[in-house]
C-alpha cells in the first residue's frame, strides 16, 4: 500500500500556470522575508523548520501563519503568500483558480500523517471504534447524541464532539474517508481551525471525542486517549509504524507544502525550501510525523530546482 501511495506523491509533484520573482539578496547574506500559511496540521513541521533555518539565516524572517489548508489556498492563489502547508492536496476548484490568476506552483510531499481519535484519559469504555461507527457519528443528520447511541453496551451519557474547522485539509480527508465526501459532515460539533483548542477541548470534557493530527496526539498523549479505528482489518492505533506501513486505515495521508513559481525564484525563499527538504525527514520525525523515503526529497528537490530556474517542472 505504502508504495503505491509514494509512487503517487512522486507523480504528484506537478507543476502549473506560470510565474515570475525578483531576487532579494542582501550584502554579507540571504535578507527578506518568506510568508507561510495554511494547515496547523503541517505547522508543527514548517515552524520547526523556519526556527532552525532562522538561526542559520538571521537576515531573513519566515512568518507562519494558521489559517487551514483551504484559507491558505485562498492566500496562497491570491498571491499573498509564499507558500501553503497543505493537510490535503489541492482542489480542481482551488487549480482552476491558479489558471484564472495564473500562478504557478509546486505540490511538494513533506510527511506521512495519520488522523487521530481521541477522547478524554477519564473515558475507560471506549475501546476502539470501527469505520461504520465513526461514520454514524459524524454523518449529516446523523442521530447520535449519547455513547449509547454508538454502542448500547457503553453509558446513556452525553457525547460532546469537536473537530478541525471546514478551511481544514484534516476536516476535509476524515470526512472523505469516514462519510464518503469531503465537507459531508453534523455541523453540531465545537470546531476550530487551531489544533490546540481541540487538545484543550478534549482533555477537559470527559464526554468529549474529537480528531486531529497525529503530531498533536503525540505532543500531548499524557492529556488525552488515542482510539485504535478498525479500518476493516482489526482495530489498530496511529503510530510512528502504522502510520509508515499503511497498516493505520483509513485515516493514514501524505501532507505537503505548495510552492510559489514565483516566490522560489527570490534566494530566501529558494534557500528556505532547500532547507526544508534537507532537514524534513529529521524534523518531521522530532514533532511527530512519519518521515518521507529519502527518494521523494530527492525527487522533490530536483523539480523546485528547475522550478526556480525557470524550466518546466518535467524538464
Amino acid at each position: 500500500m505504502k508504495s503505491i501511495l509514494t509512487m503517487a506523491l512522486v507523480a504528484g509533484l506537478v507543476l502549473v500556470g506560470c510565474g515570475s520573482g525578483q531576487s532579494n539578496k542582501s550584502e554579507g547574506g540571504l535578507s527578506g522575508t518568506v510568508k507561510v500559511d495554511g494547515s496547523s496540521t503541517v505547522f508543527p513541521i514548517t515552524e520547526a523548520v523556519a526556527e532552525e533555518f532562522q538561526a542559520e539565516n538571521r537576515g531573513v524572517r519566515v512568518t507562519v501563519g494558521i489559517s487551514g489548508t483551504g484559507g491558505g489556498f485562498k492566500k496562497f492563489l491570491l498571491g499573498e503568500i509564499d507558500i501553503n502547508d497543505a493537510s490535503r492536496s489541492i482542489k480542481p476548484k482551488e487549480i482552476e483558480v491558479a489558471k484564472e490568476n495564473n500562478v504557478e506552483y509546486l505540490e511538494v510531499p513533506v510527511a506521512f500523517d495519520g488522523i487521530s481519535v481521541v477522547v478524554n484519559q477519564e473515558n475507560s469504555f471506549v475501546d476502539y471504534l470501527t469505520k461504520e461507527e465513526l461514520n454514524k457519528i459524524w454523518e449529516p443528520g446523523s442521530t447520535v447524541k449519547l455513547w449509547s447511541d454508538v454502542r448500547s453496551s457503553w453509558p446513556s451519557e452525553p457525547l460532546h464532539l469537536y473537530g478541525p474547522g471546514v478551511d481544514s485539509g484534516t476536516f476535509d480527508y476524515f470526512t472523505e474517508a469516514i462519510n464518503g465526501k469531503s465537507q459531508r459532515s453534523r455541523s453540531d460539533f465545537t470546531a476550530s481551525e487551531d489544533d490546540n483548542v481541540l487538545v484543550k477541548g478534549v482533555s477537559g470534557d470527559k464526554n468529549a471525542l474529537g480528531f486531529f493530527g497525529f503530531s498533536y496526539y503525540k505532543e500531548n498523549a499524557d492529556r488525552l486517549k488515542v482510539v485504535p479505528i478498525d479500518g476493516g482489518k482489526g482495530p489498530v492505533e496511529p503510530t510512528l509504524i502504522t502510520i509508515n506501513n499503511g497498516t493505520y486505515e483509513p485515516l493514514s495521508r501524505p501532507i505537503f507544502i505548495y510552492v510559489s513559481a514565483a516566490s522560489v525564484k527570490r534566494p530566501e525563499v529558494k534557500a528556505f525550501v532547500d532547507f526544508y527538504l534537507k532537514h524534513g525527514a529529521t524534523l518531521s520525525e522530532e514533532v511527530g510525523y512519519v518521515a518521507l523515503p529519502k527518494d521523494m526529497y530527492a525527487t522533490a528537490q530536483t523539480k523546485v530546482n528547475s522550478l526556480a530556474s525557470g524550466l518546466a517542472a518535467g524538464d
